[in-house]
């Protein structure tokens, strides 16, 4: 099958090898998908580079990128039905504790890491969901439904955050988001936002207070923790939920802990690759049943081939997206 690998750390241009490996075969509880895209992750361009927090370097000695991406399931392991023969899937954690990813023509993959990918939805829209998407559910839902609650969504123009500005305004939430100049406050506002606030103005907290009638905020999902957990503590209710799934800016942030104490904040720090499997399937459910419902709209932002692969990692490196980066797989 044609692929892309990469034997040692570097930049892209260096260290990314186009070529052919062996076909893998499904084993128990597996399945062999035929991909057609896949999606290009922050998390995947760090770990090439060996920039990865939490672990960087060579796990295995060989490694095909990328944890996300779409296709259909070509042939089924022993303890798979053959049923899911044919079946369109997005596939997630594709290169999370495992070698091979789906930089690649084929992956094998444990059943549970798929979900069904709808007739009418693109393979390019699949291959953009896994880690977006459902870190985004899970910061929304991670509690039960958000139905008349106030939530506050740093980052609100970023992938992640604009997608969770979606899902949670579809679940009736009321939604300030936060965003840096006019075209990324207008990326969030047409994502559904009530309010959008400049991050960089320097009464933040103040207006952010103001646009929720004065009141404190139920839920705070945040992509840079360390920066905002400050005024995070000023700004949410006693018993309320601060998520988070990032802290790139500041990785040993210091916490006001009396202050959160003091309100008994509950405080979750999301990494989508360990979620269990009923987690899993709850939140793919949700967001097939979002896409179906035409609530969440998935923006990509450039789509590439995979021999280059090279550029679309340069692409993720070089930020100032408006979607996610997909390599398409011939």
């Amino acid at each position: 099958m044609r692929a892309v690998w990469y034997e040692k750390t570097g930049p892209a241009s260096q260290v990314l090898i186009v070529g052919d490996l062996a076909k893998p075969v499904a084993n128990t509880g597996e399945v062999l998908v035929k991909l057609h895209a896949s999606g290009v992750n922050p998390s995947d361009v760090k770990a090439r580079a060996g920039l990865r927090a939490g672990g960087s370097g060579m796990p295995y000695p060989q490694i095909i990128p990328h944890s996300d991406g779409a296709g259909i399931i070509e042939a089924v392991g022993a303890g798979v039905d053959s049923s899911y023969i044919g079946q369109r899937v997005w596939v997630a954690n594709g290169q999370w504790a495992r070698a091979f990813g789906t930089a690649a023509q084929y992956i094998a993959i444990p059943l549970e890491l798929t979900a069904p990918l709808a007739e009418d939805i693109s393979f390019t829209t699949g291959a953009a969901l896994g880690i977006p998407a459902m870190t985004a559910c899970h910061c929304v839902y991670s509690n039960g439904d958000v139905e008349s609650q106030s939530i506050l969504v740093h980052g609100g123009a970023g992938t992640v955050g604009n997608l969770a500005v979606q899902l949670a305004k579809s679940g009736g939430a009321f939604v300030i988001a936060t965003a840096r100049g006019e075209k990324n406050i207008a990326r969030a506002k047409a994502a559904g936002a009530d309010i959008v606030i400049d991050f960089t103005t320097a009464d933040l907290a103040e207006q952010i207070l103001q646009a929720n009638n004065a009141q404190p905020l139920d839920r705070i999902i945040d992509v840079e923790f360390g920066v905002n957990v400050a005024i995070n503590t000023q700004l949410i209710k006693p018993r309320g939920h601060i998520v988070t799934y990032g802290s790139a800016q500041s990785h040993t942030p210091e916490l006001p802990f009396y202050g959160l104490m003091f309100k008994g904040v509950n405080l979750e720090f999301v990494l989508v690759y360990i979620l269990t499997e009923q987690e899993r399937a709850k939140l793919a459910a949700r967001v097939n049943q979002a896409l179906a419902d035409k609530t969440l709209k998935i923006a990509i932002h450039e789509v590439f081939q995979l021999e280059q692969l090279d550029k679309a990692h340069e692409a993720v490196e070089r930020g100032a997206k408006t979607g996610s980066i997909i390599v398409s797989i011939a």
